[in-house]
């Protein structure tokens, strides 16, 4: 694959509303059986062709899936939905988004046929006010949340919701609205953040780019320093990520594939562990690592 072209491809409230959100509320919960906390993940999805490769991490999906409960649903905050303002699909049957180029036809063949969630699209509104949330019936399903979801649940059968990033907003107010979600954990929602913690295009190594645990020193280096803090619980440098150096300046040149990452650490609870899986530097410049907190 040419480098430019994989750059360039991939680089990418009125009353009545408010009943009418809390009334869905109530639909969805009463559809919904009771159910133990779900676990919430970050998924680094890394390149759209791991929706059709055997490779590590693609195996390190379908392992972590075997650790949960059977969700009712999935919420998905993908980095390849970055908006002005916050969207949640809201559609009945989300399409299958290609939204890349230069790949072989068969990824382009693959769909996700997963259904969506009206109504949880409509209690994930009402939770996050008084933030505005538009209800989209446009978007569907990116490769940020189909191409790593297929491993999880190959059957498309658990509905599945994705929710915009605000581009507008730093890193501590994503962190503090994604806690306005956690009582979607108690209903069954899994909750997945999939982007890329160390993620650069422009200085991916493509002559070594399927060479796992290769990155470079500044790589290496923002690795170290974004493991210490996940693995120690502390995520304030994490907000102020732009503060931390040089080597983070280079591991986030963009934050569409970091914020995920921000709302999976603040659903975390008192007494939750985190743990790290496809713990990989990947083709110099990018990281697979994963997380899962339960």
């Amino acid at each position: 694959m040419k480098r430019n072209t994989f750059i360039k491809l991939l680089g990418l409230g009125a009353l009545g509303a408010g009943m009418s959100s809390l009334s869905s509320l109530k639909r969805f919960s009463d559809n919904l059986p009771n159910a133990d906390r779900m676990p919430v993940l970050f998924l680094g999805h890394g390149s759209p062709m791991n929706a059709i490769e055997e490779n590590q991490f693609v195996k390190g999906f379908r392992d972590v899936a075997k650790t949960l409960p059977r969700p009712n649903a999935i919420l998905c905050v993908s980095a390849h939905w970055f908006t002005r303002g916050t969207k949640v699909t809201a559609m009945e049957m989300p399409r299958t988004i290609h939204d890349f180029g230069g790949f072989p036809q068969e990824l382009f063949n693959v769909q996700y046929p997963a259904p969506g969630s009206p109504d949880l699209a409509d209690e994930t509104k009402a939770l996050l006010d008084p933030v505005l949330v538009e209800l989209d019936e446009k978007w569907g399903l990116d490769h940020g949340a189909w191409s790593v979801i297929k491993h999880l649940y190959p059957d498309a059968d658990v509905p599945v919701i994705q929710l915009s990033i605000d581009y507008t907003k730093p890193a501590s107010w994503h962190f503090e609205l994604a806690k306005q979600l956690n009582s979607l954990r108690d209903k069954g929602v899994l909750i997945i953040g999939s982007g890329n913690i160390i993620h650069n295009l422009r200085m991916v190594d493509f002559a070594n780019f399927n060479k796992v645990d290769y990155g470079y020193d500044w790589a290496v280096e923002a690795h170290t320093t974004f493991n210490k803090h996940l693995l120690d619980g502390n995520y304030q440098p994490l907000l102020k990520y732009k503060d931390l150096g040089k080597a983070i300046q280079l591991a986030v040149p963009t934050p569409d594939h970091y914020l995920p990452l921000i709302y999976s650490l603040g659903l975390q609870q008192k007494g939750e562990e985190l743990s790290l899986f496809n713990d990989k530097l990947l083709a110099g410049s990018l990281s697979m690592t994963s997380v899962k907190i339960s």
